[in-house]
């Protein structure tokens, strides 16, 4: 029996490819940041299958939240080393 859904790394790659104009679209300097939160998503992609999410994007744009506050904390415990990081 196979599966239901496409997975959601298929899921992803599909949204990546019809969001390819809007990329030619940006500025150079911009793109690599575009590719960025889609790489977000593929680091989260575990989670993000567990969801199931009728609306990809949604997990999309929530890997890059968690990503983007991840690295936030980071730059806040190197400008303070005393700070408490969870």
């Amino acid at each position: 029996m196979g599966r239901t859904n496409p997975t959601y790394r298929d899921t992803l790659t599909a949204v990546e490819s019809r969001w390819s104009a809007y990329r030619r679209a940006l500025r150079r300097r911009d793109q690599p940041h575009f590719d960025a939160v889609f790489g977000h998503g593929r680091a989260h992609a575990d989670a993000a299958g567990q969801l199931n999410h009728a609306e990809p994007l949604f997990p999309l744009l929530v890997s890059a939240l968690v990503e983007q506050e991840r690295r936030i904390a980071e730059l806040e415990a190197a400008l303070d080393p005393d700070a408490v990081q969870d």
